[in-house]
C-alpha cells in the first residue's frame, strides 16, 4: 500500500501504523509534512507525495481527552487522487477505518 499511516490509540501514543514499505517511515514522513503547519486539518502536497492530516472521523479521543488525529503520506496512483482533507477522509480513510476501530482502544 502507498500509505504512511501515523495516528494515536485511546492509550497509546504516536505510531506509524502504515509505513508504505519503508523500514523507518518518519523520514518519508517528516519530508512530506515539512512546510504543511500544525493545523488540525491539512492537505499538502509535497513532491509526489501528499500529506493528509485530519481528526477522527468517529469523533474518538485518547484517555486524556484529546482528538485522536490522524496522518497519512500517500504516494503514486492514490496520492494522484487527492487534493483536498475531504478527498483524504472520502478515499483514504475507508482503507484504514475497520482496521483502526478494532485496535484504536487496545493497551498495546
Amino acid at each position: 500500500m502507498n500509505l504512511i499511516w501515523a495516528t494515536r490509540g485511546r492509550t497509546w501514543g504516536f505510531r506509524f501504523l502504515e509505513t508504505g514499505g519503508h523500514a523507518d517511515p518518519l523520514p518519508a514522513y517528516e519530508a512530506a509534512f515539512a512546510g504543511a503547519g500544525d493545523a488540525p486539518r491539512v492537505c499538502h502536497r509535497a513532491g509526489g507525495a501528499v500529506a493528509v492530516r485530519f481528526p477522527d472521523p468517529q469523533g474518538r479521543r485518547d484517555a486524556a481527552g484529546r482528538v485522536i488525529p490522524h496522518e497519512f503520506v500517500v504516494t503514486g496512483d492514490l496520492a494522484a487522487r487527492v487534493h483536498t482533507v475531504e478527498e483524504g477522509l472520502a478515499i483514504v480513510w475507508p482503507l484504514v477505518a475497520d482496521r483502526y476501530a478494532e485496535i484504536w482502544d487496545r493497551d498495546e
